[in-house]
């Protein structure tokens, strides 16, 4: 079994993307032409269940988990028996000319970048499960190489990408001005697979899509691994984190000139949620449900707050403007 830096090396040096043809984008997809998919990844609970979702509930007819690479035989084999995956691949270069997306879906962000860009570079649409990246220079990088070769790519929690939040959005938007938010979610700041970035994004991305990406600065208070964060935006308001120890779930509260609330949405998620239906609809069309811009914007906070968290300190959010 090749490691994850030997697939890394190898993909960078070897692939004749002249070989690829490079009008496998997503927009030439019909929703009659299958849609095969493969993932870069299997160390996480998702891939079983992107494999469950496709191949065995069917929910999107049309479009099959094909393949999949594990960081280990065991990974591999465990998502394939969970989510009814046909085929493991000991390199992930064995699916180049064999898949027309791509979902790459490690636990820890420092090693999605590298993974999908042979891919993306190849014009395999290809959806970055959260968090997108672990360092914004890169991310901006990446983003730029995506437009210029004209390949779909996205990247969003689930929880800022789904039905629930874009309610909240439209509610928040005839509330006047609101004061302050408080949100609350689960962090471990002391996580081996990137501290706040694993799941600070279901905190964060939703935050600033529903109230702006305009976050100046960040702070952290700690107590061991939780804690809670600070974080003043340029238009006054400020937003309280505060990071769950025990409890599972997001919550969202807020204070506006005549009370403090919580803000709960008015509709209910789909089946298949909208997250899903956002990413395949990428697959199909070439259509990219979040800017790029966005998806940076949130990498860029969540850079600043793990900053933060090494001193408890204010650190300033260092934006990443793409071109």
């Amino acid at each position: 079994m090749k490691s994850r830096r030997t697939f890394i090396k190898t993909v960078g040096s070897g692939v004749a993307f002249s070989a690829i043809a490079p009008a496998i984008l997503a927009n030439s997809f019909s929703n009659e032409k299958q849609i095969r998919i493969g993932i870069i990844g299997a160390e996480n609970s998702h891939t079983a269940g992107y494999g469950k979702m496709f191949n065995i509930d069917k929910k999107f007819p049309g479009a099959e988990v094909r393949y999949v690479w594990g960081e280990t035989d065991e990974f591999a084999k465990k998502a394939m028996e969970k989510g009814g995956i046909p085929n493991q691949v000991k390199d992930p270069r064995e699916m180049m000319g064999k898949i027309d997306a791509l979902i790459v879906d490690h636990r820890h962000p420092k090693y999605h970048l590298e993974a999908a860009t042979p891919f993306v570079k190849a014009g395999i649409p290809t959806f970055v499960d959260k968090p997108f990246c672990y360092r914004a220079a890169e991310g901006k990088e990446f983003l730029e190489m995506a437009q210029k070769v004209g390949t779909p790519v996205s990247s969003y929690s689930s929880i800022a990408q789904s039905n629930a939040t874009f309610d909240m959005k439209d509610q928040v938007k005839a509330m006047g001005e609101i004061i302050q938010v408080v949100r609350t979610g689960t962090v471990d700041l002391n996580s081996k697979y990137g501290g706040v970035f694993f799941y600070g994004v279901h905190i964060v991305q939703p935050l600033l899509y529903i109230f702006g990406e305009d976050v100046e600065n960040v702070k952290i208070c700690r107590n061991g691994k939780y804690g809670n964060a600070s974080l003043r935006f340029s238009s006054g308001l400020f937003a309280t984190l505060i990071f769950k120890e025990k409890a599972y779930g997001w919550e969202t509260f807020i204070e506006t000139k005549k009370d403090f609330v919580e803000l709960k949405p008015r509709v209910k998620e789909t089946n298949p949620a909208k997250n899903y239906v956002d990413m395949v609809e990428m697959f199909r069309t070439g259509k990219e449900p979040r800017s790029h811009q966005s998806i940076l914007n949130c990498v860029s906070v969540l850079e600043a707050l793990e900053k933060s968290a090494e001193t408890e300190k204010w650190v300033d959010v260092l934006y990443q403007k793409l071109d």
